[in-house]
């Protein structure tokens, strides 16, 4: 897939006339790669401080009530039109049902059930569920690097979390939890493909992602009103800093990145994001929290360094 020239102003142009998937990484890909992985990664941290008095759901609400506003400004700052034939909605209300709603809901919930390492290991798997789709929907190339890349990483993340998952017992409870994990994990990679399609049709990507968090909230308040949850705020400072951050940094700023990215350089190697973003927050932790390294993590961390080496290279011609 190709994306508009408008879609990312850089005075480096990138190689567009080869397969995304495959084609050398330019420094702005890199860039956006690196944008992607820090700011949600930090936000698995920021999500900590919305859980308490305040519904899953209603938080998701007031995020993307916030984000989708200033998806909207860039758009037209752009110069995106903010109009779509009506067929092309289909793709912008699959992006909000798939990962700008029921994503979410779907680990808020799970994170009840299961530790946080356990949803760090299965958001992972969205490395492999990217290539798997992309080669069932748009016949896309597995590349053998692609899958030694996906496994080393989601290996590493599991070796990193170990000791969290040491006493975990796979109860009916922990069940419901990693089903609704897995359930997160493939609602994102299914609008991933939704992403590709909308962006091989040449659908802008600011406005486009603005409308589905529309979508998305409007979905999102949908299901809270259906369980009967009430619309209210924490006013303390921690909840309201976290709510910032996932709004404007964590859904204007990466989302914006990632389907930029998503273009540029494919789903295959856009989704190893997902297996980086808890090396990120481990070694936030590790300031910030104490955590502190085994030899294990540290063969880990080793692992997820080198599936993304072979993730994000090109292969020789």
């Amino acid at each position: 897939m190709t994306s508009n020239p408008s879609d990312m102003q850089s005075t480096t142009k990138p190689a567009v006339s080869r397969d995304p998937n495959t084609r050398a990484l330019t420094p702005l890909d890199y860039g956006l790669y690196a944008t992607s992985v820090l700011v949600w990664g930090v936000s698995w941290i920021a999500m900590h401080y919305q859980v308490g008095t305040v519904a899953p759901e209603v938080s998701v609400v007031w995020r993307f009530t916030i984000a989708a506003p200033l998806m909207f400004v860039a758009a037209m700052a752009r110069g995106e039109s903010l109009r779509f034939p009506l067929a092309d909605h289909r793709y912008l209300i699959g992006l909000g049902i798939g990962i700008f709603s029921t994503n979410f809901i779907l680990f808020y919930h799970a994170a009840q059930y299961v530790a946080s390492g356990l949803l760090s290991i299965v958001f992972s798997l969205a490395s492999v569920g990217n290539v798997v789709l992309g080669a069932l929907v748009f016949g896309a190339r597995i590349e053998r690097r692609t899958v030694i890349g996906g496994m080393l990483g989601v290996a590493g993340v599991a070796a990193m979390f170990y000791p969290e998952l040491g006493g975990l017992s796979f109860d009916g409870t922990a069940m419901l939890g990693l089903l609704l994990a897995l359930g997160g994990t493939t609602s994102f990679c299914l609008a991933n493909m939704i992403s590709v399609a909308a962006q091989r049709r040449r659908l802008p990507i600011f406005a486009s992602t603005a409308w589905g968090m529309t979508y998305g909230a409007a979905f999102v308040t949908l299901v809270a009103l259906a369980r009967g949850q009430s619309f209210t705020i924490d006013w303390s400072v921690t909840y309201l800093g976290g709510l910032a951050y996932l709004s404007i940094l964590g859904s204007f700023v990466a989302f914006g990145v990632y389907f930029t990215l998503l273009g540029r350089i494919g789903a295959a190697r856009t989704g190893y994001t997902t297996v980086m973003y808890p090396v990120v927050a481990l070694v936030v932790s590790t300031f910030f929290e104490d955590y502190r390294w085994s030899l294990l993590a540290a063969c880990g961390l080793a692992a997820v360094l080198l599936g993304n080496v072979l993730i994000l290279r090109a292969p020789k011609q």
